[in-house]
């Protein structure tokens, strides 16, 4: 990667972080510490990474926030993270390219009164995707989507029988706009859960994770000064 391209690919990352709502400070300083490695090793398609080092460089001091954020940015497709299993060889990394265009740097629009100006095209059609994509076909759909992602048929079951049951509604009231969104959500909730007993294994949890809660749902009784 040249100079040229390093540059439109920084000005394109970014202009993609305005635009994207769902991601938070914690995302940003992993995909620029993730970024300055990928530099380092002078742009390499797939690089290897070491936990410790890519907590340093983004100031990240908890583990299972370490392995969301990571997560996230692979589903969200910023990154491909491709976990290592072994203990001796580190998990491997492909960057995506967000090389500006004229067409990206046309769908930012200065912000007015604190809100972004979007087309009424961009809004329409982007209500008519979510509206499609409320909810599944049927269970088949659910599975094969799991399956994509790694994640056992069981899983699944619950995901599609859980909502199901509440009309496709976040928390029995909200109605799910996109299904393949609260279903990546529902499996990092199940992974965080996976990380915490892991890591505590000794640790009695006052409210026992049920199989058919709501994965995606917050518990109001979290005690906020516990670290993560």
């Amino acid at each position: 990667m040249n100079k040229t391209n390093y540059i439109k690919h920084i000005n394109g990352v970014f202009l993609q972080f305005y635009k994207d709502n769902r991601l938070n400070p914690t995302h940003i300083s992993m995909y620029l510490a993730l970024f300055n490695i990928w530099n380092y090793n002078r742009f390499p398609d797939i690089f290897y990474i070491n936990r410790e080092e890519v907590m340093k460089y983004s100031k990240i001091g908890s583990k299972s926030t370490y392995h969301r954020c990571i997560k996230e940015l692979s589903y969200w497709k910023y990154i491909l993270y491709i976990p290592s299993h072994n203990p001796f060889k580190g998990s491997q990394i492909k960057m995506f390219n967000f090389e500006t265009s004229s067409n990206q740097e046309q769908d930012l629009q200065p912000i007015k009164n604190g809100q972004a100006q979007v087309s009424n095209t961009n809004i329409n059609k982007q209500e008519t995707t979510n509206l499609k994509r409320g909810a599944p076909k049927n269970e088949k759909e659910v599975i094969q989507f799991f399956f994509q992602k790694d994640w056992p048929k069981f899983e699944a079951h619950k995901f599609f029988n859980h909502y199901q049951a509440t009309g496709w509604k976040m928390g029995g009231r909200s109605p799910i706009l996109n299904w393949q969104a609260a279903a990546t959500k529902w499996m990092l909730k199940a992974e965080e859960i996976k990380i915490s007993r892991r890591f505590s294994p000794n640790k009695q949890t006052e409210n026992p994770v049920d199989q058919n809660q709501d994965n995606l749902k917050i518990n109001k009784d979290k005690n906020y000064h516990e670290p993560l």
